[in-house]
């Protein structure tokens, strides 16, 4: 497991590179659920997501090791494609990314117009094998999405501002639980270092979309479980086929895990949208409702943190997010029990 020396180093590394995102929260939502709501907007973060942080320290310890580094390789739905190739970009070097046919049209396009090649590929499994193939030629170097060291303890460097954002706040409370997304398990084994470091007595929880519970189910299992085909979800960000043995060792420390559905993982989406007046990206959006999952168990109000991992949402996307109108339903803990 990586500890917290490597997330305060990650920290030193990229901070010049990257934004500090603010911790905001909504009064009206806090008074509607009866508990103090915060966020990490990761949402405002550079190329719009978590995985800038990630993306941005591993290039530079890769380039730091390898003199003879010609170019960096990675595979990705999304997010972790958009932060190698403008990370790549900043420290002049060369990036190839392998990415599904499939994923978000927003986030190619993002990618090739941060400099680097986009190859892609039919299945998820393709993707995977051919990064595998381009990472044995010399001078070829693979940045994994989530499991690689230097990318949990990138990762790990939004929760631990925010925990730290959070105890500058004169009168602040002792958090009680903090929760992130999980696809591959980079965020909330980043998310978990930190967190016992800064807040040990606070619990952290993964949420991850029901229709790809690959890591719940090897939560509960105790072992690796990979699902055969890419999941049909809302949550673009968390359609990993399974955990990695770095990140699925932080995974079996975690207090709880949560799976959501599509419904109210469409219903957070509009309303953190409207309530907080930013992008969100459904991955991020779906952790309310793991949220509200927990504190319906909970006797006294709660502080929680949540770290919104992205804002990075195409219009096909954004189209099915909005089929249904939900604003009209106001947020309680009761809403999908």
């Amino acid at each position: 497991m990586i500890t917290f020396n490597d997330i305060q180093q990650a920290h030193k590394r990229i901070k010049s590179h990257i934004h500090e995102t603010p911790v905001i929260s909504s009064s009206l939502l806090n008074r509607w659920l009866g508990h103090d709501i915060y966020f990490k907007a990761e949402c405002l973060q550079k190329i719009g997501a978590f995985k800038a942080r990630g993306g941005c320290h591993a290039v530079q310890v890769i380039k730091a090791q390898h003199p003879n580094l010609k170019r960096v390789v990675a595979n990705s739905s999304g997010n972790h494609a958009q932060a190698v190739a403008w990370a790549a970009k900043q420290f002049g070097v060369s990036a190839t990314i392998y990415m599904p046919s499939y994923a978000s049209a927003v986030k190619i396009q993002a990618t090739r117009d941060y400099g680097a090649e986009v190859v892609l590929l039919d299945t998820r499994q393709e993707v995977d094998a051919a990064v595998a193939a381009a990472s044995q030629e010399q001078g070829v170097y693979w940045i994994p999405p989530f499991n690689h060291e230097a990318v949990i303890a990138g990762q790990g460097t939004a929760a631990m501002e925010a925990l730290q954002q959070l105890g500058q706040q004169p009168g602040q409370q002792t958090t009680d639980a903090v929760f992130a997304p999980c696809g591959g398990g980079g965020l909330i084994s980043g998310t978990l270092v930190a967190t016992r470091a800064l807040q040990p007595q606070a619990q952290v929880i993964a949420v991850e979309p029901l229709a790809g519970d690959d890591a719940y189910q090897s939560y509960q299992a105790g072992e690796i479980i990979r699902l055969p085909d890419s999941p049909d979800t809302l949550a673009d960000g968390a359609m990993t086929l399974s955990v990695g043995e770095l990140t699925f060792e932080h995974i079996q420390q975690l207090d709880d895990f949560k799976v959501v559905k599509e419904v109210p993982m469409a219903y957070w989406t509009q309303w953190l949208q409207h309530l907080l007046k930013m992008h969100v990206e459904p991955t991020s959006a779906m952790v309310m409702d793991g949220v509200c999952q927990w504190l319906r168990d909970q006797n006294k109000p709660q502080q929680v943190l949540v770290v919104l991992s992205g804002g990075n949402v195409d219009a096909a996307t954004m189209q099915k997010i909005w089929q249904t109108d939900y604003l009209s339903q106001e947020p309680d803990l009761q809403r999908f029990s």
